[in-house]
Order: C-alpha cells, then sequence, then structure tokens
C-alpha cells in the first residue's frame, strides 16, 4: 500500500488538514483540529494509525497480524496497521473511513454541519 495514496485519500475527506509531526517523522491527518490518521514508519515499516471504536479495537488485532495497538497513541482507542504486510487496501481504506467518522461523530452538532455541507460542495 502506497503512503501517498492514504494521504490522497484521508485528505479527500471533508474538512481534513495535513501537518507533520517532527516528534514522530509521521504526518497527521485532522479534522475539526482532531486527529482520525497519523502517517509514518514504526520499527522500519510504514505504518498508518487509525482510531478505533473500543468494541473492534481487540478483535481487529487478534483477527489481523499487521493490525498492533496504536504506536505513540491511547492504545485503548487506536490501532496501528502496517502498509507492507498483508492487508487488503480496501481494508485499510475501510478503517480510515472508520477512523474519520469517529472523529465526526464526537465533534459538536455544528462543526457536524458545517463538514457536511462541505461534503455536499
Amino acid at each position: 500500500m502506497d503512503k501517498q495514496q492514504l494521504l490522497e485519500y484521508c485528505m479527500s475527506k471533508p474538512g481534513s488538514e495535513q501537518d507533520y509531526q517532527d516528534d514522530w517523522h509521521a504526518d497527521r491527518i485532522k479534522v475539526a483540529h482532531k486527529m482520525f490518521a497519523l502517517l509514518g514508519e514504526a520499527h522500519g515499516r510504514p505504518v498508518i494509525s487509525l482510531k478505533c471504536g473500543v468494541d473492534k479495537v481487540e478483535e481487529l488485532r487478534q483477527q489481523y497480524p499487521d493490525i498492533v495497538p496504536g504506536f505513540y497513541l491511547n492504545k485503548t482507542h487506536w490501532n496501528s496497521l502496517y502498509l507492507d504486510g498483508s492487508l487488503q487496501s480496501s481494508q485499510i481504506y475501510q478503517l480510515i473511513d472508520l477512523s474519520y467518522q469517529l472523529v465526526v461523530d464526537g465533534l459538536p452538532e455544528r462543526e457536524q454541519q458545517r463538514l457536511l455541507a462541505l461534503s455536499r460542495g
């Protein structure tokens, strides 16, 4: 899975912003100043870290060896996905969508409405 493709996909989400986190040598992707993805490396391998519902976080880790507790993040709510492993592109895109939606759902109603308007063009 190509890091640039994932970055572009994340940035296609309404209201997305990207910056570079020097301490982690990673790209952060946020919506309304709340991070929903972190692209970087861990143990010499490319990873994307994504927010995940507590009900699914452990299930995904047990089901897929290339999904591990989130590097540098709260391991209860974040998973890191190795991009050079066996995960399908479609699985990674679905988990990006889930992460984005979890963050949006936690935003104030007014901000959610603004993002909805952005998505409609």
